[in-house]
């Protein structure tokens, strides 16, 4: 009897590594690189973000420099001066820090430029990942570009080809 539940419990533990998953691999990295979109958006997003950047630090300077005149000149202001002065440093530097959140803050215009040209394409790929993986049965797609424990991985499951393929980037 015990043999008999023995072999039963052998048979079932084949027959359930018998059914195993299919992996595939795919580098994230080497698709957008691949995508001649993606590096024009890519530009467009520094471009502006530089432009957004110069016209901070000019702000900055501005406001260092009426900081500096304020310090130079303290001696020989009255009361209301000094307070004007200070006034319009705190507004100005708070104007510079209202002008950063409203380019580089969470919600701002750096973050909504990025989410118009870059989520597309990733969409695409996802699309394409999508289709690829359920025609082929892969049960788990790893991005080998964002997966550091990958030490190795054979080249024949990365389907990072197939997927620029598929989007009608052949290589």
């Amino acid at each position: 009897m015990k043999k008999v539940l023995l072999l039963m419990i052998l048979f079932s533990g084949i027959a359930i590594s018998s059914n195993a998953q299919k992996f595939a691999l795919i580098d994230m990295d080497y698709i957008l690189k691949n995508i001649s979109s993606y590096e024009t958006a890519n530009e467009q997003i520094e471009t502006l973000s530089k432009n957004w950047q110069s016209e901070i630090d000019k702000m900055q300077q501005d406001v260092q420099t009426k900081y500096k005149s304020y310090q130079s000149d303290l001696a020989f202001l009255s009361a209301t001066q000094k307070t004007q002065r200070e006034n319009e440093i705190v507004e100005a530097e708070k104007n510079m820090q209202e002008l950063k959140r409203k380019y580089f803050g969470p919600e701002g215009e750096l973050f909504k430029k990025r989410q118009a040209l870059i989520k597309p394409i990733q969409d695409d790929i996802y699309a394409a990942l999508k289709d690829i993986s359920e025609a082929k049965g892969y049960q788990m797609v790893i991005d080998r570009a964002s997966a550091e424990s990958i030490i190795f991985a054979s080249p024949r499951i990365d389907i990072s080809n197939e997927v620029l393929s598929k989007l009608g980037y052949s290589k």
